[in-house]
């Protein structure tokens, strides 16, 4: 008797299924299957796809650093990665003494609008069962979780736009508003049964909540901050490249694979066969959209510049991903190709019309999130027919008025108490000696 590839998993689980009952009814022979057992199965799926889905965001935090870290010089190395770490755990407590709750209101402070401060995050009881009349949806535990790492992305995005010159304490306390307020507020409108959801707009998993909404921040922050010493001389660009590409490429790599749960996750079901076929089309038209934005900037720096541009590459892989973000269920395969290319083609045009206008982003964090974030939420209408153009507009608006506003307050602010900027000495030594007192290549020289 002969099988085929296909047939040996299923057989392999049909042997192991007896196996499993037995050890079941071993440490415990009094238990028996409940007969409402399958009614509970959406409630463990829908929370086994926030814990993954959660897991692979995560890992984003991770792939956040390495690029950074790659796209940085030598000299500041230690300051990014101490940033990225530092950040993601102010998000995890920020989020949890008031983003969650004000992301999700029992009830409106303001109807639509605002919830309330401070209210208490909890999770499931311990050893919760079946019959519990708080089985519902899905776990309060892994929907805390998985919500959590979308408001650790958003200050990530901010991170790598003000490398290299801004001072460690400030900007983390940015990050402490950033995470508990700003975020939150204006993810609430939408996600947490606001005004925006009221009126139509679409944003499946963050082009603009998550990913404008950062690039929103990093722009006011630039704006305030000023470009590095050096940047701009004579009405021109001096490059400065970063410290390593091989780091820079690995975290793109792993921001593409964390994107999965990014998206994936964000189908927020797992329990029917719809739902895991739904989640498993946006996996296949997230990949398809960021191979379609790096290949849309390999060819266009090759026709522009002659040579192609690993950086301009990465970033336009990373545009792709942010494009699709917005409605990655809906399009087709060929779609979601279209969808990635155009935002990394946004890519390779606005970095260097950030540089005409003298906005020093050190890692393309602007035209990745903010301007390939906006393309890929008023691109939504035309393979998604609930909502509009107009709907769009108005959410990408009313998003990026209140984030820069209230970012671009945050940061004067700061800059009139404690200064934001490094001073110029320490700046040509980096960061990593003058505010950290350490390298991350002590055996070479900074540069």
């Amino acid at each position: 008797m002969t099988f085929s590839k296909r047939a040996i998993p299923a057989l392999v689980a049909l042997m192991l299924l007896p196996g499993l009952a037995t050890a079941q009814q071993a440490a415990d022979p009094g238990a028996a299957i409940p007969a409402a057992a399958p009614d509970i199965m959406p409630y463990i799926l829908t929370s086994l796809l926030f814990l993954v889905g959660g897991f692979l965001v995560f890992w984003m935090a991770a792939g956040f650093a390495m690029l950074e870290a790659g796209l940085v010089r030598s000299k500041n190395v230690t300051m990014q990665l101490t940033k990225n770490v530092a950040l993601f755990s102010i998000a995890a407590v920020m989020y949890y003494l008031i983003g969650f709750g004000l992301m999700y209101p029992a009830e409106w402070g303001i109807e639509g609008v605002l919830g309330p401060l401070f209210a208490p995050t909890t999770l499931d009881a311990v050893g919760i069962s079946a019959g519990d009349a708080a089985i519902d949806y899905a776990s309060a535990g892994s929907d805390f979780f998985f919500q959590l790492m979308f408001a650790a992305t958003t200050a990530s995005i901010v991170s790598g736009a003000l490398a290299e010159r801004i001072k460690l304490w400030p900007f983390l306390a940015f990050v402490v508003v950033l995470t508990a307020f700003i975020y939150p507020i204006e993810a609430s409108w939408q996600w947490g049964g606001g005004w925006l959801s009221e009126m139509g707009f679409s944003d499946f998993a963050g082009s603009t909540l998550v990913h404008s909404a950062g690039g929103w921040a990093a722009l006011a922050g630039a704006l305030v901050l000023g470009p590095r010493i050096g940047k701009y001389r004579g009405g021109r660009t001096v490059p400065m490249p970063g410290s390593n590409l091989a780091l820079a490429t690995l975290g793109t790599f792993i921001l593409w694979l964390g994107w999965f749960g990014f998206n994936g996750g964000s189908q927020l079901a797992a329990g029917t066969v719809g739902d895991i076929s739904d989640v498993s089309r946006i996996f296949a038209n997230t990949n398809m959209a960021a191979a379609g934005g790096a290949l849309a900037a390999l060819l266009l720096t090759q026709f522009l510049y002659r040579k192609p541009d690993l950086t301009m590459v990465l970033n336009g892989a990373l545009a792709g991903l942010v494009s699709i973000t917005a409605e990655p269920l809906m399009p087709t395969l060929g779609g979601a190709v279209l969808i990635g290319a155009v935002g990394g083609v946004l890519v390779v045009l606005t970095v260097p019309l950030l540089d005409r206008l003298g906005i020093d982003d050190v890692v393309g964090a602007i035209p990745v999130h903010l301007v390939a974030g906006i393309w890929g939420t008023i691109v939504v209408p035309v393979t998604n027919p609930d909502t509009s153009f107009a709907a769009q507009a108005i959410g990408i608006g009313a998003v990026g008025v209140f984030v820069f506003a209230i970012s671009l307050v945050c940061w004067l602010v700061l800059k009139a108490l404690v200064g934001i900027r490094v001073n110029e000495e320490a700046e040509i030594a980096g960061l990593d000696v003058s505010e950290l007192g350490m390298e991350a290549y002590p055996e070479f020289n900074p540069g």
